[in-house]
Order: C-alpha cells, then sequence, then structure tokens
C-alpha cells in the first residue's frame, strides 16, 4: 500500500509508585544476547524471547549498552566468606525424609478415618431416626479429640454445622432483668413531655440537657434522652440535607456496529511533572473499533462536543440509530454534550457514580494502550503525543486480533468482514484436520465464532450473581 494512503486511513479518526517492576542482572542480559546472537535460523530469536518473557526493543537496549561497554563491568560481590552450598545428597535426603513422615501421618489418619467408618456403619443397628442420629453424635464426639471435626465429619458425612449445634448444650436465652439505674416508667414519661414543650420542640437533647441544668434541674443524661426518643421512633434527621438518587443499573447492548458506542478521557504524562496531556477516544462497543479520538491540552466540554459532532458526521449516524455510554465526568454530563446528543438524536447514558464496571471497554481499552511495550513514561509535546496515539490507533483497528470477537480485528468487524475471515479460517482449519486427524481428538476444530450480542452489564448475569450472594 501506498505510505501516504496508509497514513491518510491511520489519521482518519482523529480530530484536531510503589510496586517492583521486574529487573535484570548483567549476567543475565549478557546471556540473553549471546544467546540471540547465536540464533541463525528464522523464529530462533522470537523462540528465545517467548521463552524468557522478553520484548525485541530489550534486546535493542542490551545491545546498545553492550556496544557502550556499560555491560562489560562484573557485577559487585558480596563481602564475607563464600557461601556453602548443601550437598546435593543430604538435601535430597532429607526432603524424601519429610515427605516420608508426611506420608505416614496421612496413612495413620486414612486407616483411623477407615475404622471410625467400620465402627459406625458395619453395624448401624435398629431403632428410630433420632436413636441413630445419636449413635452417630456419639461415635463423631469420641473422634473429634484425635482426628479433628472436619476429617471426622467428612468420614461420617455428618454436617459440620450439625456436629457443632448438637455438640452444644441446649441453653436457654438469658433474661435480662430491669437494671437497677434505670429510670421508672413514669420518669421516661416525664422526660418525654419535657422534650415535647414547645420551647424545646425544635431543640437537640444536648441543649435541652444544658438548659435544664442552668434552670437547677436534672432529669437524665443527654444519652438517655436520646434513648427514649428512639424508644417512641422520634429520632430522625430534620436538617434539610441532599438526599440522594438511588441510580438504575445502565444496561444496553449492541447487535451491530454504530450501534453502541463507549467513550472516556485518560491522561497522558507531559514533559514536565504535573502536566498531562488528555486523551478524548471514542469506542464503538460491539466491534471495539476506535471511531474516533482526539488528544488535546485540557479537558473541555466544547471540545468533547466538537469530537462527537464530528465523529456521528463520518460514521453516518442517523437519528434513533446511536446509544452513547459515558461515565459521569464534567465533559460526559455537561449541557453542550447533552444539547449535541439531542440535536442528533443519540440516546445517552451513564455509569453509576464510583462505578467503574458501568464503562469496561473504555477502561480495557486505556489499560491496552497504557500496558504496551513502547508505551511512553512522558511525551515530549502535543505533536509526540499526537503521533504516538495515531500509530497505536492504526494498530489496534487494523491489526490487533481481539480475544473478544473471536480473534478477529476490529476493522474486519466494524466493516463487515467478519464472515469472510471466519469462512477462510474454516478452511484452513478443515485442511489441517483432514491432513492429522489424529491431533484433534475432540473432532474437527471450528474458529472461534463471533459474539452476536455485547452488553454492558447484561440482566442474566447480573441475576446469576445476585442468586449466588444470596
Amino acid at each position: 500500500m501506498n505510505p501516504v494512503v496508509e497514513e491518510a486511513r491511520v489519521r482518519e479518526t482523529e480530530v484536531v509508585e510503589k510496586a517492583r517492576r521486574r529487573g535484570f542482572t548483567t549476567e543475565y542480559k549478557l546471556r540473553v544476547l549471546a544467546e540471540a546472537d547465536r540464533c541463525t535460523k528464522p523464529g530462533e530469536v522470537g523462540a528465545l524471547l517467548r521463552r524468557e518473557g522478553l520484548y525485541s526493543s530489550l534486546l535493542s537496549a542490551w545491545r546498545r549498552q553492550r556496544d557502550a561497554g556499560e555491560l562489560s563491568a562484573s557485577s559487585p560481590k558480596k563481602r564475607g566468606p563464600p557461601a556453602k552450598l548443601p550437598d546435593a545428597s543430604a538435601r535430597r535426603v532429607a526432603e524424601l525424609e519429610k515427605e516420608l513422615a508426611r506420608a505416614q501421618a496421612r496413612l495413620k489418619r486414612a486407616e483411623a478415618l477407615l475404622d471410625l467408618q467400620k465402627k459406625f456403619f458395619g453395624n448401624p443397628g435398629s431403632g428410630t431416626a433420632q436413636a441413630r442420629r445419636g449413635a452417630l453424635m456419639r461415635v463423631a464426639l469420641e473422634a473429634v479429640g484425635e482426628m479433628g471435626v472436619a476429617p471426622v465429619c467428612q468420614a461420617l458425612g455428618l454436617p459440620r454445622a450439625t456436629f457443632y449445634r448438637r455438640a452444644r448444650p441446649n441453653q436457654e436465652p438469658v433474661r435480662r432483668g430491669s437494671p437497677p439505674r434505670a429510670l421508672l416508667p413514669e420518669q421516661r414519661a416525664e422526660v418525654l413531655a419535657v422534650l415535647h414543650e414547645p420551647r424545646f420542640q425544635d431543640a437537640a437533647p444536648a441543649e435541652v440537657y444544658a438548659q435544664l441544668l442552668d434552670e437547677g434541674r436534672y432529669l437524665c443524661s443527654e444519652r438517655t434522652m436520646y434513648r427514649v426518643l428512639a424508644e417512641n421512633h422520634e429520632v430522625r434527621e430534620r436538617r434539610n440535607q441532599l438526599r440522594h438518587p438511588s441510580h438504575p443499573v445502565p444496561q444496553v447492548h449492541a447487535t451491530k456496529p454504530n450501534a453502541l458506542w463507549s467513550w472516556d478521557i485518560t491522561k497522558l504524562h507531559g514533559p514536565a511533572k504535573w502536566t498531562y496531556f488528555y486523551l478524548y477516544v471514542v469506542l464503538d462497543v460491539f466491534s471495539r473499533y476506535v471511531v474516533g479520538w482526539m488528544v488535546a491540552h485540557r479537558e473541555s466540554a466544547v471540545l468533547a462536543q466538537r469530537l462527537l459532532a464530528q465523529t456521528c458526521e463520518r460514521q453516518g449516524i442517523e437519528p434513533g440509530q446511536l446509544t452513547i455510554q459515558a461515565d459521569r465526568g464534567t465533559s460526559m454530563t455537561s449541557k453542550p454534550v447533552a444539547l449535541l446528543m439531542a440535536d442528533l438524536g443519540v440516546t445517552k447514558t451513564h455509569s453509576r457514580p464510583h462505578v467503574s464496571n458501568d464503562n469496561p471497554f473504555s477502561e480495557a481499552h486505556f489499560k491496552t494502550l497504557k500496558y504496551r511495550p513502547d508505551f511512553p513514561q512522558h511525551f515530549g509535546c502535543l505533536q509526540d503525543a499526537r503521533g504516538f496515539c495515531g500509530d497505536f490507533f492504526g494498530w489496534y483497528n487494523e491489526e490487533h486480533h481481539h480475544s473478544g470477537l473471536g480473534l478477529l480485528t476490529p476493522h474486519d468487524v466494524h466493516h463487515g468482514l467478519a464472515a469472510q475471515r471466519l469462512a477462510a479460517r474454516a478452511a484452513v482449519l478443515a485442511a489441517a484436520y483432514a491432513t492429522h486427524p489424529e491431533r484433534f481428538p475432540r473432532g474437527a476444530p471450528k474458529p472461534q465464532a463471533l459474539p452476536t450480542a455485547v452488553w454492558i452489564n447484561d440482566p442474566a448475569r447480573l441475576a446469576h450473581s445476585q442468586e449466588a450472594a444470596q
């Protein structure tokens, strides 16, 4: 493809620490470089990188260090006498002795459990079910002191909750009498009457308590006043405070491209501390195709409005066709964005406050972006960030085989090429099965299917999780 055309396709969607990381020693770098230099056949370097868990960029960096002489210095040695290496045979003997002791303990325990089962099940006897349960409990109580509760209950088929319940002696609930310092009923009625007086009807118990003391009168403590009010259901919040509404769970789904979009904003570190660039990304939920993006100096509702307007125009969105899911950021809930969506006939939904699971596709996409091996820690300028994002989104849309799409690329799914790709893969797998059917014990292989529907908060899954929680 013409480089100019390819660059235009890449740019067509743009709108103008305390965790410890993996370290590599000098010896390890030199050994890996030596092995890589000995690789002459195609694929050997790739096998080495996958075996060691490395990227090719690390090899390039290490070669530059080696050429510059940075890897020639020997690693520092620890002071003191050399450590004594244990004898391999002695270490092996000790390990075998420990293993033998554990095996003997397990054998002894198994024999005791078998004897316990023979003792009860070998002669079940006759009688009522209650008598048999009593005999079972007696056998279990005799054995738990030596073998423990869990193994005995498992061997006898006795639930542990039943064992604990029957082993605990029956105790009637203790009925507490009235404390000697408690107020008499008539005294509590007097306290309540004082709290109901017109001069105290808007005062808190602390104010009532203090004013009564100034008058030379003591009825009870402030805490007792609260108790008297609670008994009569008169402890309520009377201030005009905000009542936060109960936000519904957003449940939206898509069965084709350009039916459901998800958009969000993330920060990219700038050249200096506390400086950031803001990356706006609009993602098609069904195809995972990035339909629009923008890198700007600030987060702004006007920029978000421009991004969504131009993206909808490029994708040819008709009124009533699209739903856009976003979180509750200031740009997402701004009036310019809301008015734009109303003009375009686009339905907007928002995540619940402080619930990241309601916008999972944008969050997963940002993780893919920032966990790339070539993602820089800092961007030198706005043009640097735009250049990197242009290359990344071109790779993500047209080369990245997404695991949620049956290992198809977002470009194939978004532009209707999925059926063609799956048919070609099915032909390849059928040919492989015909050549070596013994390699496929489960029958002819089939390519991964494309999901028919993609949900945000699937109702069936939510119902299953609620049942499991109960």
